[in-house]
């Protein structure tokens, strides 16, 4: 079993307020040596976020082609969500408020792919893309019905 997958952040509280808008709630706060870091669980797993002092842009891997590495995370919403589209709608909505309320936290939620159907195998799975906080991107699948 997976404990964690870790993501280093240039703002811990900006990427904290994003991932608590998916539903995310901080379980632990430490430090890791020198910066700051956290683990949040939700959506059925766990991440860890670390601050990294003078960061860099992370390289992008959702539009770059040639990009290797590690790619995304994918969250499975097939237990909570009806449809992607009515969710990211909702998702949309949540961000414009916070947006609203406190500008300096939040940004409009950037939408890296709109949500489309993918087979996989027999099955039609519904698949969109968002990026966090600092631009990585995050996968959301729902498994529509099997042939």
């Amino acid at each position: 079993m997976m404990h964690h997958a870790s993501i280093r952040t240039a703002d811990i509280h900006h990427a904290i307020a994003f991932y608590e808008q998916l539903g995310f709630s901080i379980q632990e706060r430490f430090t890791t040596g020198y910066t700051l870091a956290c683990w949040m669980e939700g959506l059925g797993g766990r991440i860890e976020l670390i601050e990294i002092p003078q960061p860099k842009p992370a390289p992008d891997a959702f539009g770059d082609e040639h990009y290797v590495g590690y790619y995304h995370l994918s969250f499975d919403l097939t237990d909570t969500a009806t449809d992607l589209p009515s969710w990211l709608h909702h998702l949309r909505e949540n961000f414009a408020e916070a947006e609203k309320a406190n500008p300096e936290q939040f940004q409009p939620l950037k939408v890296l792919l709109e949500p489309t159907e993918q087979m996989i195998g027999d099955r039609i799975w519904e698949v969109a893309f968002i990026a966090d906080a600092d631009g990585l991107p995050l996968e959301f699948i729902r498994l529509q019905e099997t042939t």
